[in-house]
């Protein structure tokens, strides 16, 4: 890599710092070329990016964050999962390496908050922000359908009453 190269990578990396909901660290000895290139797409489908980290590189693009709690994480061979939400990177990095044992979680930030490999594997059970917003959606609805069914009961047995009463008219 040349200097402007560098350069350009230490700001994009600061950005992505500054900007994700969660980025995740892990190392990736012994994940082949055909591994990584399906974890990588798997992770673009969900909205988040994985990139190789050069160590070095990720220490300097964390000066200055609030993730910055982070840099023992860089040795060996990492790389970086991350989303602007926060539970997407953890659950698709953790879902990854349930089935390839050469993905190594080391552990990853949120926020200002640091977590460790476990940290992550919690973060990574929670329900997504399009989740909680489903779930939230349906507790909002399921008063108003009970509260539309309630109002309309009088209406429906009144009309049951009047088409009883017509009925018997005719039939008199």
């Amino acid at each position: 890599m040349e200097r402007a190269e560098k350069r350009e990578f230490v700001t994009e990396l600061n950005e992505v710092f500054k900007a994700s909901g969660s980025v995740v660290v892990a190392h990736y000895a012994g994940v082949t070329v055909a591994q990584m290139n399906d974890f990588r797409s798997k992770m673009r489908v969900a909205g988040g990016t994985v990139k190789v980290a050069k160590n070095r590189l990720a220490k300097i693009a964390l000066q200055g964050t609030e993730s910055e709690g982070m840099t023992d994480l860089f040795k060996g061979q990492t790389l970086i999962a991350y989303c602007d939400d926060p539970v997407t990177a953890p659950k698709v990095v953790m879902d990854f390496a349930k089935t390839n044992d050469k993905l190594v979680v080391l552990g990853g930030v949120m926020g200002a908050t640091v977590l460790d490999a476990e940290g992550v594997k919690s973060l990574a059970t929670m329900p997504s922000l399009d989740e909680l917003r489903a779930k939230l959606v349906g507790m909002i609805q399921t008063p108003a359908t009970r509260i539309a069914t309630v109002v309309a009961a009088p209406a429906t047995q009144l009309a049951r009453v009047f088409d009883a009463y017509a009925k018997k008219d005719e039939a008199a």
